[in-house]
């Protein structure tokens, strides 16, 4: 299965873990959400543009619940 997913501004803790939600879509069309704790670089690839474009995610101060945006 192949997701293409797109970063919200919404944060929220899953298992005490604080987690940025994704909105995501299967290749067949199917909406989904994504909750992402980490992500990583390999360590040789050039790290500068997957950084710059992170700093440029909005991070709320606090938790918040995650609303239902599929619907």
């Amino acid at each position: 299965m192949r997701i293409q997913i797109e970063a919200t501004d919404i944060v929220t803790a899953l298992d005490g873990v604080p987690v940025r939600v994704w909105h995501g879509t299967t290749e067949r069309g199917v909406e989904c959400l994504v909750y992402v704790h980490r992500l990583q670089v390999r360590e040789q690839a050039d790290r500068r543009e997957f950084e710059r474009d992170l700093k440029e995610m909005p991070v709320p101060r606090d938790l918040s619940t995650v609303p239902d945006i599929l619907t």
